[in-house]
Order: structure tokens, then sequence, then C-alpha cells
């Protein structure tokens, strides 16, 4: 189990947020926080305490006026840790390596994949062809509907036709390096994990998986090592100290690396 940091980027600004909450009409959001600093601080402090294999992620739509002052830091988040963060937030075969250059070790990419709620096969080649199956993580951030798991996209607005299961992670499995799943429903809440989704996370077991949402407390933590058989990476947002909770940011990463 790794805790891996992570940077969320909305209308310019590091924010943790309700992650149901987010909206493209209007780049509303419910937030939690809004951080003074701006997203390459964190980097650095991620480097630091070297802390590896965070994530940058945009959480506005290109359409948006605050797309390019987002973009922008999480360039500028990418250079002050190269290697040390993956990217995702509107990636593309087409703009994935302008992110990989500036020093992304994988690209994340949701949207660009699961299109119209199905799988693009042609998007993913695409992306394989590209960038190599090696800097590719899908983001599989998925909410509950009808007793499953079903990845949503753009923002987590759009729910897919693709329901969570050992079957779709392997097939998936065999174009990417890792999976990055938030439990959405959770998300930004603090007020308990998915431990249903953990579980069927951790009984599946071909390629790193992190899980994000609802975390806040060591005994969360304790549930996920548990539930994921040891297997499932985390990212812990709002709960931390950095992001206004009551998380020390130092004493998680010990605790997480001690499990």
């Amino acid at each position: 189990m790794e805790l891996r940091p992570c940077i969320d980027i909305h209308n310019g600004k590091v924010k943790q947020l309700v992650g149901e909450s987010v909206q493209d009409q209007g780049d509303r959001a419910s937030e939690n926080f809004v951080a003074r600093e701006k997203a390459d601080w964190f980097a650095r402090l991620f480097r630091d305490k070297n802390l590896k294999n965070g994530h940058v992620i945009l959480l506005n739509h290109r359409d948006s006026p605050y797309y390019e002052a987002t973009k922008q830091q999480a360039l500028e988040a990418l250079r002050a840790y190269p290697g040390g963060l993956q990217v995702g937030g509107g990636i593309t075969a087409e703009n994935a390596a302008e992110y990989l250059d500036a020093g992304a070790s994988h690209v994340i990419v949701t949207s660009y994949v699961f299109q119209n709620g199905m799988i693009s096969f042609e998007n993913l080649y695409r992306l394989v062809e590209t960038i190599g199956r090696k800097r590719l993580v899908l983001d599989l951030s998925c909410r509950k509907k009808d007793g499953r798991y079903y990845i949503v996209t753009d923002r987590w607005q759009k729910y897919t036709k693709v329901a969570l299961s050992e079957d779709i992670f392997t097939m998936l499995a065999s174009f990417c390096d890792e999976f990055l799943i938030h439990g959405v429903d959770v998300e930004g809440k603090r007020n308990g994990v998915e431990e249903e989704l953990i579980e069927m996370l951790g009984r599946w077991n071909q390629i790193p998986i992190t899980y994000a949402g609802g975390i806040r407390s060591f005994a969360d933590i304790d549930r996920i090592r548990k539930a994921g058989n040891g297997r499932i990476h985390i990212t812990i947002g709002s709960a931390l100290d950095i992001y206004g909770g009551s998380l020390s940011l130092e004493e998680t990463a010990k605790y997480v690396e001690a499990q």
C-alpha cells in the first residue's frame, strides 16, 4: 500500500471539492478547501517528502474560460516534480505528449476512452500507439446505480453503460499500466469509504490500483488494507492538514508505509 498524493485544480486554483458537485455549466462545485499556494508548491512538497505516483487533475472542461489557467497550474506542478506525478483531465492522443514532455510519468484518461456510454477502442488503441501502454493510467472512477458500480465521465457528471467487474478490469489492463478509481459518491465528503468497491478491487490483482474517496481516518486506511487485501494504493484529499483537514500528511504517510 502506498499513499499517493493529489493536486486537484479547478478554476485555476488548487482545491478540494465534493466530487459529485462538479458542474461544467458555470464552472460550479461545492468547495471543501481552496489553497492560497499554487500547484507547484504542492508538487515540491510531495517531492521533498518522496511521495510518488500522485495525480494532478484538471477539473475544468476545455471550453471553460478557466481552462488555460488550470492547465498552466498543472504544467507548473509537473515541471516542479518531473517523473513524480501523473496528470489527468481532458487528455487525448493529440495532447498527451505535451504533459509527458512537461514531466508527467503517466497520463490519466477517462472521457476520451469512454464515449457515448461505451468503450471507444479506436481511441484506446490510438492512445497506446501514441504514448505506449506503460505511460497510460485508465481512470475508472464510478458511481453506484442499481447495485453496480458504473464508470462515470466528464468530471463524473455522466454515467456510462460500463459496469466494473473483474472481466472489465482484466480486459482494460491489457491497455494500461495502472487504474485510478474514485468512489465518486463519497469523494470529498469525509464520511467513509466504499468498502464494497474496495473488496472488488482487492479480489483482482494484475496491475496497480489507486483508490480515492471518503478517507477520513487511520481506521479508514485499515478498512482499505483489509478489504483490499493490502493491494490497493490510496489517495487522501480533504482529510489532510495541507487541504484543511485533521490528518497530518507526514504522520499519514508514515502510517501507510508501515502497513
